[in-house]
């Protein structure tokens, strides 16, 4: 099962932007979960609070955003989402496409809670060069 690895993977990134943000706890996570990454949204969901307990992640809240499939079309440019058996432009129905949605797995924001804050904590968006995907 790659969803124990991928969570545990997940948690390490977690920690590591705790770390970076100088955050006393995390209080949820929101993951983007694309149709086409390989990953079982059910197994995820299940393996998850088993991997983060006993770390200092336990009880953390986790939001699992699901996103569809998308491709691009390279004959009229359009981006469409397609029908998974048949990768077609939905547009003009040409073959030419390539994908360009539907993979990702990662982090989207995080909960965080400092110190000296309120427990309704902030919102932590990892930085858009750098790719958090897991």
């Amino acid at each position: 099962m790659h969803e124990l690895s991928l969570a545990q993977a997940l948690i390490g990134e977690i920690e590591r932007i705790k770390a970076k943000e100088k955050a006393a706890e995390v209080l949820s996570v929101t993951v983007r979960l694309g149709a086409l990454s390989g990953v079982d949204r059910a197994s995820f969901e299940f393996v998850f609070p088993l991997a983060v307990e006993g770390t200092s992640l336990e009880g953390l809240n986790l939001v699992i955003r699901e996103t569809p499939a998308l491709i691009g079309c390279e004959d009229c440019g359009k981006e469409t989402q397609p029908e998974l058996a048949f990768f077609r432009c939905a547009a003009c129905g040409s073959a030419r496409v390539k994908i360009t949605g539907g993979r990702e797995f990662l982090i989207e924001s995080m909960e965080v809670q400092g110190d000296d804050e309120e427990p309704d904590g902030d919102r932590v968006r990892p930085e858009t060069e750098e790719r958090q995907d897991v």
